[in-house]
């Protein structure tokens, strides 16, 4: 997988140095994560984001942006060793992926673009965690591809260098046994979602 993504990085960047309609750079952030469903709350996961992307210029008003970037999801129980928590020992997730956001970027000024679109993603690894340490299971506890919507924000501090913030949510359940119509540590049993807020900067070539 790290191959892949290497490969991939390096097609982005020929891609941007070979013509002269795309533009592209790099992407380093933090993500901030949830999952709905898993019967926990709040955005307690951080992780690293870090890729590359390109984009294509449509008009004065819009561009097309395609990125490719590691990110870390999931889930964490702040509380998971307070026996005088009701979250006491629940567990929680860990998850990684690789993902491909498609973007639509639309200039509200010189500074300030919206964006929304969709994204996909490839899981790399994801595991569920109890206060002992990770919870290994004979049947993968999630599936390996994410489908994902995204809204965000991107401001220019100069030509080289945008502050984004980013909100994602699953349209699709992450979970193999939510398409089993039972889950071991779901009891609302509607299934599990990500939910991700990213704050990221992008270094534009």
């Amino acid at each position: 997988m790290k191959k892949i993504f290497f490969i991939l990085t390096i097609i982005v960047m020929h891609i941007n140095c070979n013509c002269q309609e795309f533009k592209g750079g790099v992407i380093l952030g933090l993500s901030t994560s949830q999952v709905s469903g898993d019967d926990l709350a709040g955005f307690n996961k951080a992780g690293l984001v870090f890729g590359g992307f390109t984009n294509r210029i449509l008009s004065s008003r819009n561009s097309l942006q395609l990125e490719i970037v590691y990110i870390q999801k999931g889930s964490r129980n702040p509380d998971i060793i307070n026996e005088e928590s009701e979250n006491y020992n629940k567990p929680y997730i860990n998850l990684s992926y690789i993902e491909v956001p498609m973007l639509l970027k639309l200039n509200y000024n010189e500074t300030l673009e919206y964006e929304f679109g969709i994204q996909w993603a490839q899981l790399i690894n994801g595991y569920y965690i109890d206060n002992i340490g990770e919870i290994n299971s004979t049947i993968d506890p999630f599936i390996k591809n994410d489908l994902s919507l995204a809204l965000g924000l991107n401001y220019f501090i100069n030509h080289n260098i945008s502050l984004n913030s980013r909100l994602t949510n699953s349209i699709l359940p992450i979970g193999n046994e939510d398409y089993n119509n039972s889950s071991t540590y779901n009891s609302v049993k509607k299934g599990k979602y990500n939910t991700t807020i990213n704050f990221s900067i992008y270094y534009h070539i």
